[in-house]
């Protein structure tokens, strides 16, 4: 049997999820958009909340980790976008024939 590993995110990765929700996104909207599960948010919120969100290990992040973070979360919510923007034009599209 294949052992399944837990996937590790760094606190900047945590933080800029937690900052798309403090933004006014919905728990559920981001974390589709981060391939997340709702669970693993509601557990970021609380360890934020207590004061012991942290990320893995102690090792620093570079600036090319942040950056590369951020575009990520921001390609996330681009694709997101560009879907609903492609079903409301095919909606659109069958309404007008």
């Amino acid at each position: 049997m294949e052992k399944m590993h837990r996937a590790r995110y760094t606190l900047e990765y945590k933080l800029e999820a937690l900052r798309l929700i403090g933004a006014g996104q919905s728990i559920a909207a981001v974390a589709a958009m981060l391939g997340l599960a709702d669970q693993t948010l509601h557990n970021w919120i609380k360890a934020q909340r207590e004061g012991r969100l942290g990320g893995p290990g102690a090792k620093p992040v570079s600036a090319e980790q942040m950056e590369l973070a951020r575009l990520r979360a921001e390609l996330a919510r681009t694709k997101m976008e560009f879907a609903i923007m492609k079903k409301a034009a095919a909606y659109f599209a069958r309404e007008s024939v």
